[in-house]
């Protein structure tokens, strides 16, 4: 009886592997993997045993978030567990698969990705973001901030290095709820285009844009950033938190896009996740696979050396890397604490499979971030403009600029 396997097994890995973690399967057996219990797992079913005998994050997620799994207990272990039973079942330490990026990213389909990513509910993700909305990872110039603190300090420190001021022109591409440009234009001086392919997105936007005053500075585009129109058109780029969407085989053409929409001794900086794997491969242990198949369609990670070789490939000078990789973390936990907060009315907005997708995506990637499974770094470059002396710059000659008082 498959019960008897599930039970054997279950035997075995309580011996290699103790875990504060207490089985019950279908039929009323319970197992308890050690001495202390902080997590409860209930198999549903028989179908249920083949998430869990040869686990993995994909599997263990795609379970619970289909129901065939039930879990009580603080996500933070839930989440340990869960890569300690991955862990143990694959020899290959956390090589994932190689990312089949061929057919994807058309137009039609990175927009499809986009609205199924984002155009869940203003309100769902107004319940677990700060106040502003920005759904990227904020800057703790302290560690001990509240996440709206540290997001405006993130706004700030990207202004800071793309040296802005007023009168620049600023395209900002992917500019989710418009925090980005709304700050820019406000506190800069800045007139802000900004660009996303999310209606919901846009529509809140251009209602904060109005609230705040500023629709002569700030303007909101329903718009893929491949088809904004000009060359040379922008003293300044953003992308902060977009370039995930973009796709491998892409990469070359977003940062093109990129050069040719900036003024020669323009500024850009590119916010974004990468890869920890130099080969750009997933995320290992299967999260990469739960990631595309519930999360982020389509989204693609790669590794910053090759980010940096298509943004130098495109005519773009790198002058400034910084991994935020610890402050995502912290950011990711902000997100997965006011989510678990809120699960009620989240459930009752997206539904159960929904928000279990959240809770399993949040927590789950606030543990990658913080064990190095995922980084993410801000990639400052300049278009350089020809100079007496040679290829001038834009910006001074030490970083100090970037780190004044806010």
């Amino acid at each position: 009886m498959i019960e008897k396997q599930v039970l054997r097994y279950l035997e075995g890995l309580r011996a290699r592997q103790p875990l504060p973690l207490r089985v019950t399967l279908w039929d009323g057996s319970t197992v308890a993997l050690g001495d202390e219990t902080r997590v409860q797992l209930r198999l549903n079913g028989a179908a249920s045993a083949r998430y869990f005998v040869k686990p993995s994050l994909a599997a263990l997620g795609e379970g619970f978030v289909e129901g065939h799994l039930d879990v009580d207990g603080d996500i933070r272990d839930i989440v340990g567990i869960a890569e300690t039973l991955s862990r143990d079942s694959d020899d290959r330490r956390g090589l994932g698969r190689l990312p089949s990026w061929i057919t994807r990213h058309t137009r039609k389909s990175d927009r499809k990705a986009i609205e199924y990513h984002y155009d869940v509910s203003n309100e769902f993700y107004s319940l677990w973001l700060d106040p502003r909305m920005l759904y990227s990872c904020a800057y703790f110039r302290g560690g001990d901030e509240d996440l709206a603190t540290a997001q405006v300090q993130k706004l700030d420190h990207i202004c800071r290095k793309l040296m802005l001021a007023p009168g620049h022109k600023l395209l900002d591409i992917g500019c989710g709820w418009g925090a980005m440009a709304i700050h820019a234009a406000s506190r800069y001086g800045a007139d802000v285009v900004g660009v996303t392919l999310s209606t919901n997105q846009y529509e809140l936007a251009r209602e904060r844009v109005r609230a705040a005053g500023l629709e002569g500075r700030v303007e909101i585009r329903l718009q893929d950033y491949r088809d904004i129109p000009g060359d040379a058109s922008f003293d300044r780029i953003s992308s902060i938190g977009m370039f995930e969407h973009v796709g491998l085989k892409n990469l070359r053409g977003y940062f093109d896009a990129v050069h040719r929409l900036l003024k020669p001794g323009g500024v850009a900086m590119n916010h974004g996740i990468t890869s920890s794997d130099a080969d750009n491969r997933s995320v290992g242990l299967g999260a990469g696979e739960f990631i595309d198949k519930y999360v982020f369609p389509d989204g693609e990670l790669p590794h910053v050396a090759l980010a940096i070789r298509e943004l130098s490939a495109a005519g773009l000078e790198l002058t400034d890397a910084e991994s935020l990789r610890r402050h995502y973390a912290k950011t990711l936990w902000h997100w997965s604490d006011a989510f678990e907060k809120n699960l009620g009315r989240l459930t009752e907005l997206a539904g159960d499979r929904r928000a279990r997708i959240w809770r399993v995506y949040l927590a789950g990637c606030a543990h990658g971030f913080a064990h190095g499974w995922m980084n993410l770094y801000q990639l400052l470059a300049i278009k350089p403009i020809a100079g007496p002396a040679g290829a001038a710059s834009p910006l001074p000659l030490t970083r100090d600029y970037m780190y004044g008082a806010s």
